[in-house]
């Protein structure tokens, strides 16, 4: 599988963000949880494609684009979409499966199709489900940062109070991923953005 280089994927994201202050937040929010990722490889050891998670980073959230109208206003009820429509631009593209997933399968801790239909998601009933290790890898890095406004980094500890609101099953998926993981080391990292780390 040939993996695009960061320019490629630059040049995706500006292709589809609707103007410049969303592709910065969004970009940036895909370049911080790449440095994440890079953190918790070099805390786990883990053998991961470095490559291909670099890319599952830089891609995963590029649906968000899709949410937001020319004026720059989200549409937030709709958000749960975002992985689904990431995946449906990346082929699109033409993009190989195993890229589009990283967008389809990052949301929260992973949404299985029970949660789907009990929730009554705006989804196709479906397993939205990390499985290989660097989209797992790529899906727990992305739970320290977020694109809120204004941005700003989450402490394993607040994400984990976070993910309660979800069931017993969320929280003990989340504390399977950093047991299997670790806690990355996040301060130094937001101050270098300049976000608050919660």
């Amino acid at each position: 599988m040939e993996i695009p280089s960061v320019d490629e994927i630059r040049a995706l994201h500006l292709k589809h963000a609707p103007n410049a202050e969303v592709f910065e937040r969004v970009f940036t929010h895909c370049e911080i949880v790449w440095k994440v990722a890079e953190r918790i490889i070099s805390l786990s050891g883990r053998g991961v494609d470095d490559e291909l998670v670099r890319a599952g980073c830089l891609l995963h959230d590029i649906g968000v684009y899709r949410l937001y109208d020319a004026e720059g206003r989200i549409d937030g009820l709709s958000y749960i979409r975002h992985g689904l429509l990431g995946h449906e631009i990346l082929e699109s593209e033409g993009m190989p499966k195993e890229l589009c997933r990283f967008c389809s399968c990052h949301t929260g801790v992973g949404l299985s199709k029970e949660d789907v239909i009990n929730q009554g998601l705006p989804l196709p009933p479906a397993d939205y489900v990390a499985v290989s290790p660097e989209e797992r890898l790529v899906m727990y890095a992305d739970k320290f940062h977020s694109k809120s406004t204004p941005p700003r980094f989450l402490s394993p500890d607040t994400y984990a109070a976070y993910v309660g609101r979800f069931g017993q099953e969320k929280v003990e998926a989340f504390r399977a991923l950093r047991a299997h993981f670790g806690d990355p080391e996040l301060a130094s990292l937001a101050a270098s953005y300049g976000h608050d780390l919660t």
